[in-house]
């Protein structure tokens, strides 16, 4: 037994909290792994959560078997290892040759105030049931008004979707917080907010959770969607929540913001939103396309002349290089970009979001994208609002 199987060995019991595996080698594999007990036909078990892209991937293991396990993916796989207990928690680093160091920090059940097994086994059976940020059972002032909660905490049952996706979305903001300064007040702008559920469950979730100095703009072009807003903002004394009457392309109210958020905007106004992000230096950009008919007209390839012809396949195929062009052009402009699942705020089928965080590290793809654009005789709107002459090979 290795010295951090023999470390693990005194922490794999009914007392885990969780072990986070992180710091992948290779970049397009399992991107994290999350172990946790659980409790199956009354036997513990520990439930080892793969992260790869977007997708998650779980397998159940016995404790020998995920022992060996994490021993194999720290020396092979990841850099670190954090493990929290109510018995302690252990923090290992593994080089690049696979040699891991590890440090323990033990806990004082008399200080810390340790669960009895019966406890824990109670919490863990509970624990299988899904857990969202905004918990079910403590009732959130905006989400009652907006008919998705009643006055007591329950999820109205026709809303359900609705609060699995306004709890997905925060999912995808909690990954990039520690992008967003808390020294200072952070700028947030909301492009298309319509009737502002996931605008009102940023700031709700920012400020009143986080303690984070939000400023947040919800900007739209319906009067009464503003109106309604700015009045529920208003109720709930959020003092740094806006509403105004705008759109994409001529919005000038702010000169820095820090997170662009652009939900369903129609065919071109995401390239405008994305263009405004960029030149803003916005750190995060948060998008859900919708609509994608430009390069539909434009398109044109002769050796798929053939699947072209049925216009069905013609609309899906271009909406997909469509936003696959605009993350790649995200990368040329100094963005760690993602293309990730997200379901569509109407109900319709599942949908894409692009989430590109600033780094500076311009991608060098101006021949391969070149390339990509001719071969289909395209020209996307974005291309034209962040390179100047078009991009180069």
């Amino acid at each position: 037994m290795t010295e951090l199987q023999s470390v693990l060995d005194r922490y794999l019991d009914i007392s885990l909290h969780q072990i986070i595996l992180s710091g992948a080698r290779a970049k397009d594999q399992v991107s994290r792994v999350r172990i946790r007990p659980v409790i199956i036909r009354e036997q513990l078990l520990f439930q080892c959560t793969k992260t790869i892209g977007s997708k998650e991937f779980h397998e159940n293991l016995k404790k020998s078997e995920t022992l060996l396990k994490i021993d194999e993916w720290l020396r092979e796989d990841f850099r670190q290892l954090q493990l929290e207990s109510e018995k302690g928690s252990v923090h290992a680093l593994s080089s690049k040759k696979g040699k891991i160091t590890v440090k323990e920090k033990k806990n004082s059940c008399q200080i810390q105030g340790c669960k009895s097994e019966e406890e824990r086994r109670r919490e863990l059976a509970h624990n299988r049931e899904k857990r969202y940020i905004l918990e079910v059972g403590k009732p959130v002032d905006f989400l009652v008004d907006l008919g998705v909660m009643t006055g007591g905490g329950k999820i109205v049952n026709s809303r359900y979707d609705k609060f699995r996706q306004i709890n997905r979305f925060l999912e995808f903001i909690e990954d990039i917080l520690p992008r967003l300064a808390k020294d200072r007040e952070v700028t947030i702008l909301d492009f298309g907010c319509g009737k502002s559920y996931l605008t009102f469950a940023m700031y709700y979730y920012l400020h009143e959770l986080k303690q984070y100095d939000v400023n947040i703009i919800g900007l739209d072009l319906k009067e009464d969607v503003i109106a309604t807003c700015s009045k529920l903002s208003k109720k709930y004394g959020y003092e740094k929540l806006h509403f105004y009457r705008g759109d994409i392309a001529s919005y000038e109210g702010v000169k820095k913001v820090d997170m662009v958020v652009t939900l369903h905007a129609c065919d071109t106004a995401t390239d405008f939103a994305l263009a405004k992000a960029v030149n803003w230096g916005a750190s995060v950009i948060l998008s859900v396309p919708c609509c994608q008919h430009e390069l539909n007209g434009q398109i044109s390839n002769e050796e798929l002349a053939p699947i072209f012809s049925y216009g069905i396949l013609k609309e899906r195929m271009a909406a997909l290089m469509t936003d696959g062009l605009r993350a790649q052009m995200l990368e040329q402009a100094g963005y760690d970009t993602q293309i990730l699942e997200f379901i569509d705020m109407e109900h319709t089928p599942k949908n894409l979001l692009i989430r590109a965080v600033y780094t500076g590290k311009k991608k060098e793809n101006g021949k391969e994208l070149r390339r990509c654009l001719d071969a289909f005789g395209v020209h996307p709107t974005l291309e034209g609002l962040l390179f100047e002459g078009g991009i180069k090979e």
